[in-house]
């Protein structure tokens, strides 16, 4: 497969989107899809991935900003076909490096795909990190 990543928020499938966010994920799925459309509409950024031949979505993420430092990156998924095959990669490569946040601090929190991350500089956070879960974090844990 070849893929291509787009930054427009016009190009989202947004029944795919709430497809894989509604069943292929473990994180936040009490989210109904009109929390979902609000997400994605409030977003600083949004990335799609696409099947360069199909134009089929595989990819996703959306990042939240205050547009001069720090970025908080969410909802990264990707299709089951499409996985192993450079599609995240792409994905969390325009998201944080192609982009105008190449420069800022970037949060994330994820319980898998680790390696992925920290090729794009991720880690484990440092003594200066606090998190304050949500109660919602506390029940889905």
């Amino acid at each position: 497969m070849v893929f291509v990543a787009d930054t427009d928020p016009a190009r989202l499938d947004r029944a795919w989107i709430w497809r894989m966010l509604s069943s292929e994920v473990y994180w936040h799925r009490w989210r109904s899809r009109e929390q979902i459309e609000q997400q994605i509409d409030g977003a600083w950024r949004v990335v799609g991935v696409y099947d360069d031949v199909s134009g089929a979505q595989v990819g996703f993420a959306r990042a939240v900003s205050d547009g001069v430092n720090d970025a908080y990156l969410a909802d990264v998924v990707v299709d089951p076909s499409a996985r192993g095959a450079g599609a995240g990669k792409l994905l969390v490569r325009t998201m944080i490096d192609e982009g105008p946040g190449a420069e800022f601090r970037w949060t994330l929190f994820t319980a898998d795909a680790h390696e992925l991350y920290r090729q794009f500089g991720f880690d484990t956070p440092d003594a200066s990190a606090m998190v304050r879960p949500g109660s919602r974090q506390v029940r889905e844990s």
